[in-house]
């Protein structure tokens, strides 16, 4: 496979998985309005995760480009080699995506920072396959940044960035309710069964099932939870707007609070950097 099928394949994969979303979405309101239950404010928030596009869409397409020039000047520049482009190479990089995706999740988690953009995605208190484009204005600048060291190590830029967009293309159809569990394969990949654990905000849920594909990662690095009890989805504090100005910058308000009450430097940088909820 060339670099150049490659793309188009990548391409080809995310509209494949739109088209699966906008099914589940199909199926998802018709049920909903057949049972009676499409509230006003579930109606709203559903408008307000597509609300997040707009800003996402605007720093993607604005500074995107410009990273993947970078990826690739960066390449030329810093790598004397690079691996072939073989089937292997190509699954290897894929792994390897998905591996520095649990990793790129799970500091989006624990780092206050980072969970500033994040927060986004998991602010809602639905859990429905709108939920999957409901994103923070810079997680994808953030995505490809952690990403940059698979280009040091060798892999072409068009390689790492298809890994990138197969990934998440990937996780579109994970964020519903219409499917339930599906047995061995929840113990193996990012399921909706798994991802809706991932969503809950109860004690036993919190910080659980960073996987992108797959749910290997979870199980080495003991963040894994199976789906018991139905989960409580959204924020773990008392968060509910529906809003659209508000979800795109739901934490950072509380940030610039504390950072405005640090007493020092070392105070400050623990606001910005530790986890979410960190006190002094």
């Amino acid at each position: 496979m060339s670099l150049e099928s490659l793309a188009q394949f990548a391409a080809r994969f995310d509209d494949a998985f739109l088209l699966i979303g906008l099914a589940i979405l199909l199926i998802e309101t018709v049920k909903t309005l057949f049972q009676r239950k499409m509230s006003a404010h579930k109606a709203l928030d559903m408008l307000a995760s597509l609300s997040t596009q707009i800003p996402f869409l605007a720093v993607e397409i604005f500074l995107m480009g410009f990273i993947y020039v970078g990826f690739v000047l960066a390449a030329d520049a810093w790598v004397s080699w690079t691996f072939p482009v073989t089937w292997w190479v190509i699954a290897l990089g894929l792994i390897a995506a998905d591996f520095i995706y649990y990793w790129e999740h799970r500091l989006a988690h624990e780092i206050r920072i980072m969970w500033t953009q994040h927060a986004v995605h998991h602010s809602s208190r639905h859990m429905n396959i709108l939920v999957g484009v409901r994103f923070g204005p810079f997680e994808s600048a953030l995505s490809a940044v952690l990403h940059f060291p698979l280009i040091l190590i060798g892999f072409p830029p068009e390689i790492v960035f298809a890994g990138i967009i197969i990934v998440l293309a990937y996780q579109t159809w994970i964020h519903t309710e219409i499917i339930g569990k599906l047995g061995p394969l929840d113990w193996l990949l990012n399921t909706p069964s798994n991802h809706r654990v991932h969503h809950g905000c109860d004690e036993k849920y919190i910080d659980k099932n960073y996987g992108g594909i797959l749910m290997i990662w979870d199980q080495i690095f003991g963040t894994y939870q199976k789906e018991e009890e139905t989960p409580k989805y959204g924020l773990a504090r008392d968060y509910d707007s529906v809003n659209p100005l508000s979800i795109w910058v739901s934490e950072i308000p509380g940030l610039f609070r504390d950072l405005a009450s640090a007493r020092s430097l070392r105070e400050a940088l623990g606001y910005v950097f530790r986890p979410p909820g960190w006190k002094p």
